[in-house]
């Protein structure tokens, strides 16, 4: 007789998962957003779209009316932006279009809008200026933020709450404020026109941003970290360069991005306080004239061409850039 207490095998104990559907209403709300997003890239994107367009298409076709959308491309914009010309008289003309094929492809396109060139442009050489100004800048004010930053976060220091304050004002003016006492102060000392006085500026504008950036990274690191360092015999020095630095790297490239954006894209100070030898690539696109007119196929060309070395950057290090502007929204 079988015992009625006996258990069979034991059945395998199925775990019941819970699918969550998505429901009509929420597919619809996603693709609301989806579309608003799209929608709202198109629009930020169109003039980047024109500036694109402007700067391939010949003179006539930047003023035709209406605008054409479909054209013949041509380089005639940046043959423009990097040279200097003149216009010929018909009887020069003439006699130059005879030797035609003898002339390299950047004077024959000079020569289709009845020019001849004479020079290169200033426009390669203050870019140049854009880049010592905007990089050198850049770095000076990202290490002093840095130790500053550090200062702030770790060392008990009198009146912090005030100095941070007094830090972040310097941002809170508008640069037309206070451009017309800059340039006295810059004309008395000699700084006007030079490259030391804009890095010594923009440095002084990044430095407030650079601190207040970087604090919030280094509050993030434990300071256990620093302390295990400073038992097993590191100096605090060289706990700083050894646990700080390597943990704070993502804050140190985002800070840099956004001080490289603001000293490469300053206008208001490069347009009052430089003329000649200092002047960077913002205000000399602004500025320039052409030939009879306002070449605005040469003005898009700088434009683009002083816009793609941001673009990469920014490009580059965009994963620092999202990392930077939502670190420390969530503290345990």
């Amino acid at each position: 007789m079988a015992n009625f207490y006996e258990t069979g095998p034991a059945k395998p104990v199925t775990e019941s998962v819970r699918v969550d559907k998505v429901t009509p209403g929420a597919r619809a709300r996603h693709n609301i957003r989806a579309a608003a997003v799209i929608l709202f890239a198109i629009i930020g994107l169109i003039p980047i779209f024109i500036m694109v367009v402007t700067a391939f298409k010949t003179r006539a076709d930047v003023v035709a009316v209406p605008p054409k959308v479909l054209f013949q491309p041509t380089l005639e914009g940046f043959v423009f932006l990097l040279t200097e010309r003149v216009v010929l008289p018909p009887a020069a003309l003439a006699e130059k279009k005879q030797s035609l094929e003898q002339l390299d492809w950047m004077e024959r396109v000079a020569m289709a809008s009845g020019q001849t060139i004479t020079g290169p442009s200033d426009y390669v050489r203050r870019l140049w200026n854009s880049v010592i100004i905007a990089g050198i800048s850049t770095l000076i004010s990202v290490f002093l933020g840095l130790l500053a930053a550090y200062a702030f976060s770790r060392f008990p220091i009198a009146g912090k709450d005030d100095l941070l304050f007094f830090i972040l004002s310097t941002r809170m003016l508008p640069a037309v404020v206070v451009t017309i006492p800059l340039f006295l102060m810059y004309r008395q000392f000699g700084l006007h026109d030079t490259h030391l006085g804009m890095i010594l500026l923009y440095t002084a504008f990044n430095l407030s941003l650079a601190v207040w950036l970087l604090k919030g990274f280094i509050d993030e690191i434990p300071k256990e970290y620093e302390e295990a360092a400073l038992v097993d015999g590191y100096s605090r020095m060289q706990a700083f360069r050894k646990i700080v630095i390597p943990q704070a790297a993502t804050g140190i490239a985002a800070t840099t991005v956004f001080s490289v954006i603001f000293a490469w894209n300053e206008y208001a100070f490069a347009l009052m306080l430089t003329s000649e030898e200092a002047r960077t690539a913002p205000p000399s696109i602004a500025t320039m004239l052409g030939r009879g007119g306002i070449e605005w196929s040469a003005i898009a060309a700088g434009s683009l061409g002083f816009l793609i070395p941001v673009v990469i950057v920014t490009f580059i290090l965009r994963k620092y850039l999202l990392r930077g502007v939502t670190f420390g929204a969530i503290r345990q």
